[in-house]
Formats: structure tokens, C-alpha cells, sequence
């Protein structure tokens, strides 16, 4: 039997809350005592009731009904990447996301993906018109849905060059976005990666897609632009960034009259795993991919707990796979859409994240926009200022990696399992801006253990 038990209990107001809870502290000071405040600059609450909202909550435009289970290739030999991707969808993988940095024989990699229910999204970081242009023509008779992606200005901030120069790649963009069904794509993983706060990370996805409007005339108003974004272990505030892009973005869109609506691609962040007990490395990626999902991503790829430091291998990459599995047919994450709807926390540390991304992506504007910063060195310098504090967290034990800096096994030994070079490389060359690199958090400590081991 279904009942209403609400209505039999008096309402508690906010401030009711509040006095019990001042009364509970015995004289220590409220704020000091329960209030924190985040990387954001966010003050943090230690509850949140309805009184704290004076108008109903937004809707968040294009959330998704269900999410799709992504799983990542790189296209090398294109005949194991076909093999790698019909392996992964009998294994229920629901979207493919294929890389690429040469042009390559496309046939043979999708010539046996076809089913409706699967989305592949494919990368290309190069330029070529005349190559997207036959990829497009070729998935026009295909059944398997796919979304061509390209983004010059996050190559620019990876790497510090574009791919010729910045008149010659947004042309090429431009012309692309008219002759093709690709929409825009902007890929902000490497702001968290580098270190990045979670305001950051959205006005700067912002500034960045607002480039692409005032240089590419040639957007088409019903086009839904990619976001592909890195999720770390702040559960909630995860969940809330999400959600507030998909807001902010909204309110960034309407100004253009181009759709509202975007689509979220989610991937655990790198900023946070470890080397060693690298099997914490699942923990992390659970709660990760769950704040994903529960904020409403449309794909959620995750990262195998060994991607640091071994090669991609089946038994990895399966484990990755399967934990999402789990979190869709067994613990029910597709059952309910949007359901951090009404949450007063998240919708208020939404609301709030959504307001100072959009004041950020305003004064960015004001001050020559999100080009010229990069080339100025300012968006770099201020992730950097944000990592410092990051990083200042974790070197005093704040901000803890477990197996890392608190409870770390000694006698953990990884100097002769390393197939990858785990940590930041240094390449000097000539680029024309500061390129923006992703650094973990445990890089410095993990170097001096490796040093150690014997």
C-alpha cells in the first residue's frame, strides 16, 4: 500500500535547521565550524532546504533518456580496430569512439558495424576536407549512426599549434560544417586533465565553442554541438557540472539562435589515478562514471584502472566495460532520467556553477576572447594558478589518493611493469602558444618511489 505520510508531519523551515543545529555545536561558530569552501569558490553548505530557492528550479534542456555505454579505439591497423569494436558490441558496447590522426581505409573498419542501436563517434585530429566529405557520403547508406568530429582550436590548445594555421583551419572548419552533417565538437578534457576547476572547465568549453560562432558562419541552427568532458571524484560537484554546462550552454546558444541543446560525451579524469595500488584506480572510476551518469551524459566512456602505465589490452579494457555494465543492468542507472532533479544541494551547486561560468566566459569576452587569451597565455596561467592549489591540497594530505599519500603500501613495486611512461613528458619545440597539459596529482611523488624502489 501506497501512502502519503507527508502531510502528517508540520513543515521545518530553514531556519528551524539552523537553530537546532547552532544549538548542537555548543557555542563553535556556525560558519567555521560547517560551511567549506571549494576550489570554485563555492561556499558549501551543511544542508540545503527549500527556502533557499525563491524561484523554481530550471530545467535542464537535453537531458538524455537513457546513456550509451562508450568504449575508445585508436586506428592504427585498421583490420584490429574493426575487430576491437565488433569485440566490444557483443560485449555490450553501445557507442564507439574511434581516433585517428592519418586518413585511413574507413571501409574496412566500419564495414561490419551496423546496427541502428549503435553510435560511433569518430575523431580525426587532421584536417581534410575532401576525407570527411567521403566518410559523410558513406554513412549516408549505413544504419549505424555516426558523428564526425573535429576541433581545431582544442588541437591549438593541446598542442599549442593549429594544424596549418588559424585562417586556413577555420576555414577548412567552415567549409566542413556546410557540406557535412558534422556538428561542432569541442573537447575540454584537457582543462580538468591540467588541472582546471570545475567553473573553469565550463566557461572555458564556452569561449572556446563561442570562437567557432563568430568565425564559422556556416553553423547550422538545428545543429547539436559535442561536448566530450573529464569527470573527477568530487561526486556532486560532478554531477552538478554536467548539468550546469548544459544550462550555461543553453544560455550561450539563445543568444546565437542556434539549439539549445547539446550532447555530453564523459570520461574519467587522469588527473586523479596512481600507478601504484593501481586498483583503487576502479574505485575512483566508479563513483567518476556514476556522477556521469547520474548528471546526465549521453555517453559515458570509462578509463581502464591500468591505462597509466600499461598498454591497451583486452583484460583492462573489459573490466572498464563491465563496470558500467554493472551500473546499468544490475544497479539500475538507466531506470530514471535526470535523477538529480529536485535535489536542493545539487540544484543549487548547479545553479551556482552555471552563474560563475557564465560571468568567467563574460569577462574572457570582454578582454579579447578565448583565442586571444590562449595566445596571451592567460588561460594557461590560470589553470596553472588552479592546479598550484590543487596540488598544494594533496601535497599536505587534504586531498587524499589512497595507496598514494595516505595508507601507501611499501613494499608496491612498479618500476618493471611500466609499458607506458606514466608521467608528463618534456618535448620542447617551437609552438605558437603555451600548450595545455594534463599533470596528476601524484606525478612528483610516484617519480620519487620509482627512484626508490630496489
Amino acid at each position: 500500500m501506497k501512502t502519503n505520510l507527508f502531510k502528517d508531519f508540520d513543515p521545518v523551515s530553514a531556519k528551524a535547521w539552523k537553530q537546532k543545529i547552532q544549538m548542537d555545536l555548543k557555542g563553535a561558530d556556525y560558519n567555521d565550524a560547517l560551511i567549506w569552501e571549494s576550489l570554485e569558490g563555492i561556499k558549501v553548505k551543511p544542508f540545503y532546504h527549500q527556502d533557499d530557492f525563491n524561484t523554481p528550479f530550471t530545467p535542464t534542456l537535453g537531458q538524455p533518456q537513457s546513456w550509451r555505454i562508450g568504449q575508445s579505439f585508436f586506428i592504427d591497423d585498421t583490420t584490429i580496430a574493426n575487430k576491437l569494436a565488433m569485440d566490444a558490441i557483443a560485449r555490450g558496447a553501445e557507442a564507439l569512439y574511434f581516433t585517428a590522426i592519418n586518413t585511413f581505409d574507413y571501409k574496412s573498419v566500419f564495414k561490419t558495424i551496423s546496427s541502428s542501436e549503435i553510435v560511433v563517434y569518430l575523431y580525426l585530429d587532421f584536417l581534410d576536407v575532401p576525407f570527411l566529405n567521403e566518410i559523410d557520403s558513406y554513412f549516408k547508406d549505413k544504419t549505424a549512426a555516426c558523428k564526425l568530429l573535429m576541433d581545431p582550436i582544442g588541437h591549438l590548445g593541446q598542442t599549442g599549434n593549429w594544424f596549418s594555421n588559424q585562417a586556413t583551419d577555420l576555414k577548412s572548419t567552415s567549409e566542413i560544417l556546410k557540406t557535412t552533417s558534422t556538428a561542432l565538437f569541442i573537447d575540454i578534457t584537457h582543462y580538468q586533465n591540467a588541472g582546471a576547476n570545475s567553473v573553469q572547465q565550463i566557461a572555458y568549453g564556452l569561449s572556446h565553442i563561442n570562437e567557432y560562432f563568430n568565425h564559422c558562419s556556416d553553423i547550422k541552427n538545428d545543429s547539436v554541438p559535442t561536448f566530450k568532458i573529464s569527470v573527477g571524484s568530487n561526486y556532486f560537484f560532478e554531477i552538478a557540472k554536467i548539468r550546469a554546462l548544459r544550462l550555461a550552454y543553453a544560455a550561450l546558444a539563445k543568444a546565437y539562435n542556434v539549439s539549445e541543446v547539446c550532447h555530453i560525451i564523459a570520461t574519467p579524469s587522469r588527473r586523479n589515478k596512481t600507478i601504484y595500488d593501481y586498483n583503487v584506480n576502479m574505485l575512483r572510476t566508479t563513483t567518476e562514471v556514476m556522477s556521469a551518469v547520474l548528471g546526465g551524459a549521453d555517453t559515458v566512456i570509462n578509463l581502464p584502472y591500468d591505462a597509466l602505465y600499461h598498454k591497451s589490452n583486452e583484460f583492462g579494457e573489459r573490466i572498464a566495460r563491465n563496470q558500467l555494465l554493472i551500473l546499468k543492468e544490475e544497479s539500475y542507472f538507466d531506470a530514471v532520467s535526470n535523477p538529480a532533479d529536485g535535489s536542493y544541494y545539487i540544484e543549487a551547486l548547479t545553479k551556482e556553477l552555471a552563474e560563475k561560468s557564465l560571468r568567467l566566459l563574460k569577462d574572457i569576452e570582454s578582454n579579447g576572447g578565448f583565442l586571444s587569451q590562449l595566445k596571451e597565455g592567460t588561460i594557461q596561467r590560470k589553470i596553472t594558478e588552479s592546479a598550484a592549489k590543487e596540488q598544494a591540497l594533496f601535497n599536505e594530505g587534504d586531498l587524499v589518493l589512497l595507496g598514494t599519500n595516505k595508507h601507501p603500501n611499501t613494499n608496491d613495486r612498479m618500476k618493471d611493469d611500466l609499458e607506458l611512461y606514466p608521467f608528463l613528458k618534456h618535448n620542447p619545440r617551437k609552438t605558437l602558444v603555451q600548450p595545455i597539459l594534463g599533470k596528476r596529482l601524484a606525478q612528483a611523488a610516484e617519480q620519487k618511489r620509482l627512484a626508490d624502489e630496489k
